[in-house]
């Protein structure tokens, strides 16, 4: 008995999942013990489209509903992206009686558990192992590897493109903007990178993972987000001489009061783990109660990484169809998702750096040690590397732990300083590792 796939979506994910299906279906066949065959692919262009050598039977359409509405497909593969008509294909698809893989973070991120239980009711599966770091079996892990453990720490280097971004400033101390332009000449990027450096994409998937790791329904919204864009090639200077280093870093923390999630760029040691995950690259670190540390890496982006992703769920979907499976895992590891809003990030308690450009005048450090204790933020150490402009002086303030909520107070008074050329910048400095 074959399983019928249709693929729906032909961009470099499902370009690089159809190739291995096609390339590597022997193996497939062998591991599953009966074949997945391709019976349609679909893309608004598919005519132009340079495909693997296909059987002449595979039906070829710009319109999904043939690919939903076909008989002889059992998996629906949705690798469109986005949120609009990417549902509206997931649903239908469910509706059908046929089980979905997707790759798409955003809409999983959105109205995954929707999605799942509209799968329940209709005796199908929704898998969406592509959707968090590409090649990384992330959600398998989290979902069945070390499902025993109780999560209270995750952190994860989460987008490509942000960490080629940072990590090429580090390397070459160039520019944000130089480095932005060269990973969009190379591919990292797209023409507009918002998502990427804006911190959007981690977000969804840390919404994921979260809710996988805490069993939590979770908006993206209600994460905390900044992005890299004010990162400077004297961030990474300062940062080395505290034997730190810079990365976007998703943080989903367990607390007595509650689950404190965030998305943004942190200082974190040069002996940890994390500091060495450069370029493309995409890592997640998981501390639990019982197994203690696990970490996992690979690539987190590309079309063969997650592609094998892809036809990794597709194979495991296929099996439940052949030999079925009543009481199957749910793709968020839990039965059911709570309601439930993360802990204000301003909650937080930890030493922060907190970087100054400056026209140089007599009692700068001084009044910001004025405003810091006002706010009850004592001083670690106060940082100034050689610069010969007085005009635009860069320097760094290292504080004790403290409440972000005082760091933010404590910045909104001196942002009213008139020696300022930029407003302050401020990052946490993550412990712990």
């Amino acid at each position: 008995m074959e399983v019928g796939v249709g693929l729906i979506g032909l961009g470099n994910v499902g370009l690089g999942a159809l190739q291995i299906l096609v390339e590597n279906s022997q193996s497939i066949t062998d591991k599953l013990g009966f074949s997945l065959h391709v019976r349609a692919v679909c893309s608004r262009h598919v005519g132009s489209k340079k495909l693997p050598s296909l059987d002449g039977a595979v039906v070829r359409t710009s319109d999904w509903q043939d690919v939903v509405r076909n008989p002889d497909i059992d998996i629906v593969v949705e690798l469109i992206g986005g949120t609009a008509t990417a549902g509206h294909v997931i649903e239908a698809a469910l509706r059908e009686q046929k089980s979905v893989v997707t790759a798409n973070k955003e809409l999983i991120a959105l109205r995954g558990a929707e999605l799942w239980s509209l799968a329940n009711q209709n005796g199908v599966n929704l898998a969406m192992e592509a959707s968090v770091a590409g090649g990384i079996p992330i959600h398998t892990v989290l979902r069945e590897g070390i499902a025993g453990d109780r999560v209270i720490e995750l952190y994860g280097i989460l987008n490509g493109t942000s960490n080629f971004i940072l990590t090429e400033i580090e390397k070459s101390n160039a520019a944000f903007d130089a480095v932005l332009a060269e990973a969009q000449q190379l591919g990292y990027a797209e023409a507009d990178p918002s998502a990427d450096v804006d911190g959007l994409d981690a977000r969804s998937k840390l919404a994921i993972l979260a809710a996988l790791a805490f069993g939590e329904r979770l908006s993206p919204s209600d994460i905390y987000t900044e992005g890299i864009r004010r990162i400077m090639p004297v961030d990474f200077q300062y940062a080395h001489q505290l034997q730190h280093t810079i990365r976007l870093l998703c943080l989903a923390r367990q607390s007595d009061g509650g689950l404190l999630l965030s998305v943004r760029p942190s200082l974190i040691p040069q002996s940890a783990i994390l500091a060495h995950v450069t370029g493309a690259y995409n890592a997640v670190w998981i501390r639990g109660t019982y197994g203690e540390d696990t970490f996992y890496y690979g690539r987190g982006a590309g079309s063969r990484p997650t592609g094998v992703a892809v036809v990794s769920d597709i194979m495991r979907v296929a099996r439940e169809i052949r030999f079925g499976s009543p009481e199957r895992v749910s793709p968020f590891a839990h039965d059911r998702l709570g309601e439930f809003r993360p802990l204000p990030v301003s909650v937080q308690e930890l030493p922060y750096y907190l970087r100054f450009r400056v026209e140089d005048k007599a009692g700068i450090i001084a009044t910001l040690a004025t405003i810091l204790a006002k706010h009850r933020i004592g001083i670690d150490a106060v940082l100034q590397l050689p610069r010969e402009d007085w005009r635009d002086l860069p320097f760094v303030i290292t504080t004790e732990p403290a409440k972000e909520q005082s760091i933010r107070e404590a910045l909104v008074d001196i942002r009213e300083s008139d020696f300022l050329v930029e407003a302050p910048f401020a990052m946490p400095m993550q412990r712990g590792f």
